[in-house]
C-alpha cells in the first residue's frame, strides 16, 4: 500500500435521534457522529414498517409467484 494517502480512521461515538448510543469507526475528523435514525428506530428493524402498495403490485408479485 502507499504511504500518506489513506485517510486517517479512528473509532468515535455516534448518538441517534432516539437516544441510543454505540461506537464505529469513520475516517472523519469528529469526535462525536450525530445520526438521524438507527438499527433501534429503524422501521426495517423494529417490524414497524409498512409496504406502499401502488396499485396492486405487491398482491400481483404475491400472486404470480405462490407467496402467501
Amino acid at each position: 500500500m502507499k504511504e500518506n494517502i489513506h485517510p486517517n480512521y479512528k473509532v468515535v461515538d455516534v448518538v441517534c435521534a432516539c437516544g441510543a448510543q454505540f461506537r464505529a469507526g469513520t475516517t472523519r475528523k469528529v469526535d462525536v457522529l450525530k445520526v438521524d435514525i438507527c438499527n433501534q428506530c429503524h422501521p426495517f428493524y423494529t417490524g414497524k414498517q409498512k409496504i406502499v402498495d401502488s396499485g396492486g403490485r405487491v398482491d400481483k408479485f404475491r400472486k404470480r409467484y405462490g407467496i402467501n
